[in-house]
């Protein structure tokens, strides 16, 4: 009998705080990270960016298919009240319904930019089960800034910007039929658009698909090589 896999929106608070903690200190601060987590994750990369941590032993060839739970995002802390006191009066300051608005359009975008490489692109089969051959994606989005956000004003405005924001990956890679943790990711991306460009929602959500894909990549590929498959 499958098990329908859980979904709990405290958990994704818990690892939204871990990674507030862990990436800020980690990936910034000047102490080193630490080598074992808490849970004996072993640190296998640390760059000023980015940070790995994988279980002594794990394996991942055994998975022929994944499961996406639903991607927790947050903004950068005080982005929406550092971004409005930029304002000129009250004309184009950024509500809590245009954040909420944005955090639900870069969930959803995540989900689809990662179903289409792992599925569309990879053959890993995404469903909504767990099972012994299926390998749990655990996402959230953090510290996430925009820099020109498009939201909805009585005038028209253009700002022109050379990177549209940035955003963390905090990724864990689950099996679900053990409950084991086997990898955690963190890793802080910015768009690095050599030119000036307008700003507007279908520019931002460009350079959000941009990031999203390098990770989604990345990961199709890992999976790739250790089930031998050829680079595609």
């Amino acid at each position: 009998m499958k098990t329908t896999l859980v979904r709990t929106s405290a958990w994704v608070a818990c690892a939204a705080a871990a990674l507030t903690l862990v990436s800020v200190s980690a990936a910034q601060a000047k102490d080193a990270p630490p080598q074992v987590t808490e849970d004996g994750l072993q640190l296998t990369k640390s760059t000023k960016t980015r940070l790995v941590y994988v279980k002594p032993g794990a394996t991942f060839s055994q998975y022929d298919r994944v499961a996406i739970l639903d991607c927790y995002v947050e903004f950068e802390k005080d982005w929406q009240k550092d971004y409005n006191s930029s304002r000129m009066g009250l004309e184009g300051r950024v509500s809590d319904k245009d954040v909420e608005r944005m955090k639900t359009d870069l969930a959803a975008e995540f989900k689809k930019v990662f179903v289409d490489e792992l599925q569309n692109k990879g053959g890993y089969q995404v469903v909504d089960v767990a099972a012994p051959d299926v390998l749990l994606l655990r996402p959230a989005l953090l510290n996430v800034e925009v820099n020109a956000p498009d939201i909805m004003t009585a005038g028209i405005e253009r700002t022109v910007v050379r990177s549209a924001g940035q955003m963390t990956l905090y990724l864990e890679l689950w099996d679900p039929a053990t409950k084991t943790v086997l990898a955690r990711v963190m890793d802080a991306r910015e768009d690095d658009e050599a030119f000036a460009q307008m700003a507007n929602r279908v520019t931002n959500k460009a350079a959000a698909d941009r990031i999203l894909r390098e990770w989604a990549e990345e990961l199709r590929k890992r999976l790739d090589t250790v089930r031998g498959k050829s680079d595609q």
